[in-house]
């Protein structure tokens, strides 16, 4: 009998287990712990399409309650999506959210990783899938229920807000590609383009174009090498740089013969038609960046939820972030995201400035003749402007970290706007000071006519190296010294003396330029250098040309003084100086400039470099300008860097110039109140 029983449960023991296991999955699930470590909590509360390629756990947990997987909308999107816009009991934010995410997944899996010259452009499944992607997240932003601010520290809205972001980048892209291709054609590109059915309309009034930009290019996808930070601000739109097509800075042609002789009465044609001795009214002035930092936004029509998710018009609104920080949408202050670094160094990356410097100061082919002043950011009539000047055989390049670290500070950027100069650093110290104050008044006058705006008034300048000594004289009253110091050394009379003061009078003669209110100098050799007269620097100005511009106006001039009668010291024919002949220590025309008075009430600081700290200051030198010629008296300011010549890349000189910045901030508005 027991034997029999022991049979029987023998069998029954593998249907009694099968059962067991039936009624544990079904009803008795058992919840284990797993330990994760906290690190990896994070990393994964955070993770989702954009970073990972997979959706997030908040996307994941509401198609969970939705009854659906990553791997069943994967297969079949279209009724993954029906399915959650049908669940009554999904609320609207998790709704919205999850098909905005979804809609990425989508989008991404369509639109290529990487394009290349003759490659099919985005395809219009691809660009409805961005589309949707926006209108999701544009939905759960500003009709889900809630405000944006409601959920400001929730880090759903700002995975959607990013999930906008990405899609509003590559829709403006393709978008622009396509506007583009209709205003060459002869079309207005702000007229509605139809894709699929789609109505795409594109607003770029607020960036004040002047030509058709040649392209547009998402901020993300470039970074540069020389550039130690990149700044930029959160917030709504996608980043992106518009690159214009850049003016051609080369030095004008001559013709074969040389340059045609020009009378006095060429120059005072000249003055009467406004040409102030440019050598070709061509080449242009001044111009504005040719890369532009702009912020983009896709407005779907619509004020309700309904609305919104049945339009299918679309309009395309592009800010700059320097001038538009908040913009108002759907009765909420939305801050509007802003790269400040991406066009500045795509900019100084397509520009060339190295090679063309050095072709400059040698006298070579494709150099310029004459300086050209650039505009950092569009002009804004209510930022104060600081104004740089780079140094012998140098650039705009030159400024690079400084120039980026003070658009990029929220303050500064605020309340200046950045002017450089570019000019041949080949050319006579008199003669760049005279010519970049003219293009610097006329470039002024262009866009302030009546000088009335807050552009105008309380700039502030600075130079490095021998801009640092430009920047010098252009806030210094020459008064006669200069002339009269050239008068003591020849005898000139009559028609001689009405050759040499029609063109050298204007370069010799000059006033401190209006409303600087602040100068910064950096390594600059107020008083010449002595490297500049040893063999090394002799044998660089040997190889220093001047352009055949400045020698056809100059050089009967010069010959003139070679004919006047005997020099006072000598019989030594003159010559047109170069620059290195003006940084000699020994220079006439230096040692006269060094003396003149800086304009009464300027606040003046310098910056100087120090190659070997163990020596005394007083004897110490940056390997090219000894400190006693960079040392100003009156200085409200000196800072002694550890560094070579080129200090003002340092962090210490960025840091120094930024403070001096934001003190001259507050004392302006102590002024003010």
């Amino acid at each position: 009998m027991t034997q029999l029983f022991l049979t029987r449960w023998q069998r029954l023991l593998p249907v009694l287990f099968a059962a067991f296991l039936l009624l544990g999955s079904s009803g008795c699930a058992m919840v284990t712990v797993k330990q994760v470590k906290s690190g990896d909590s994070l990393v994964n509360k955070r993770a989702d399409v954009l970073n990972t390629g997979k959706l997030s756990p908040a996307a994941r947990e509401t198609l969970s309650a939705a009854g659906l997987d990553e791997s069943q909308c994967e297969k079949d999107f279209l009724v993954c999506r029906s399915t959650l816009l049908m669940t009554d009991d999904l609320n609207v934010e998790q709704r919205l959210s999850a098909l905005s995410e979804l809609w990425v997944k989508a989008a991404l899996a369509m639109t290529p990783k990487k394009t290349a010259a003759g490659d099919p452009p985005m395809s219009d499944a691809a660009l409805d899938a961005w589309l949707e992607a926006a209108r999701y997240a544009y939905a759960y932003l500003f009709y889900s229920g809630r405000s944006p601010s409601d959920r400001a520290f929730e880090d759903r809205q700002t995975q959607v807000r990013d999930y906008y972001n990405y899609a509003a980048e590559k829709a403006a892209v393709v978008l622009f590609v396509r506007a583009r291709a209709a205003a060459l054609a002869g079309e207005d590109y702000t007229k509605p383009l139809t894709v699929g059915s789609w109505s795409l309309a594109s607003n770029y009034q607020q960036l004040g174009l002047k030509s058709i930009p040649a392209q547009l290019v998402p901020a993300g996808t470039v970074s540069f090498v020389g550039l130690r930070s990149t700044y930029r601000r959160d917030g709504f739109g996608a980043e992106l740089v518009m690159v214009m097509d850049p003016p051609k800075l080369v030095a004008p042609v001559i013709a074969p013969d040389g340059p045609k002789a020009e009378t006095a009465q060429d120059d005072e044609d000249d003055e009467r038609r406004g040409r102030r001795h440019r050598h070709d009214d061509s080449v242009p002035e001044f111009s504005e960046m040719s890369s532009i930092n702009v912020t983009a936004l896709l407005r779907f029509e619509g004020s309700s939820l309904d609305d919104v998710m049945r339009t299918r018009r679309v309009e395309l609104d592009a800010y700059s972030p320097e001038a538009t920080e908040r913009i108002t949408l759907h009765g909420e202050q939305v801050p509007l995201a802003g790269n400040f670094t991406a066009a500045y160094g795509l900019w100084l990356a397509q520009s060339g400035f190295a090679r063309q410097s050095l072709r400059t100061l040698f006298g070579m082919s494709e150099g310029i003749g004459e300086p050209h002043i650039y505009l950092m950011q569009p002009w804004d009539p209510n930022r104060r402007i600081i104004f740089m000047l780079h140094g012998l055989a140098s650039s705009p390049e030159a400024w690079v970290n400084l120039a980026n670290e003070i658009m990029g500070d929220p303050e500064l950027r605020q309340q200046f706007q950045v002017w450089q100069v570019y000019y041949p650093t080949n050319a006579p110290i008199a003669l760049n000071r005279y010519e970049i104050a003219n293009a610097f008044n006329d470039t002024l006058k262009h866009f302030d006519p009546n000088g009335s705006t807050r552009a105008s008034k309380d700039m502030v300048y600075i130079g490095h190296s021998m801009g640092g000594v430009l920047a010098r004289l252009l806030v210094s009253d020459s008064g006669d010294v200069l002339w009269n110091d050239l008068l003591a050394n020849y005898d000139l009379k009559g028609e001689r003396l009405k050759r040499v003061q029609n063109k050298l009078g204007p370069l010799l003669h000059f006033k401190a330029q209006p409303n600087v209110e602040r100068a910064i100098f950096i390594a600059a050799p107020h008083q010449g250098t002595d490297i500049a007269g040893n063999k090394v620097g002799r044998l660089i100005g040997r190889l220093v040309r001047l352009p055949l511009t400045i020698l056809g106006k100059f050089e009967d001039v010069f010959m003139a003084l070679a004919q006047a009668e005997q020099q006072v010291d000598g019989t030594a024919k003159p010559k047109i100086p170069n620059s290195i002949d003006n940084l000699k220590a020994s220079d006439p025309f230096v040692k006269a400039a060094a003396q003149l008075p800086i304009e009464a009430g300027l606040k003046y600081h310098s910056i100087i470099a120090q190659r070997k700290p163990e020596l005394p200051v007083e004897k110490s030198d940056d390997g090219l300008v000894p400190y006693w010629s960079a040392h100003l008296p009156g200085a409200l300011s000196e800072k002694v860097i550890i560094s070579g010549h080129s200090v003002q890349e340092t962090p210490q000189a960025v840091l120094e110039v930024r403070r001096i910045l934001h003190r001259d901030i507050d004392d302006m508005g102590a002024a003010t109140r």
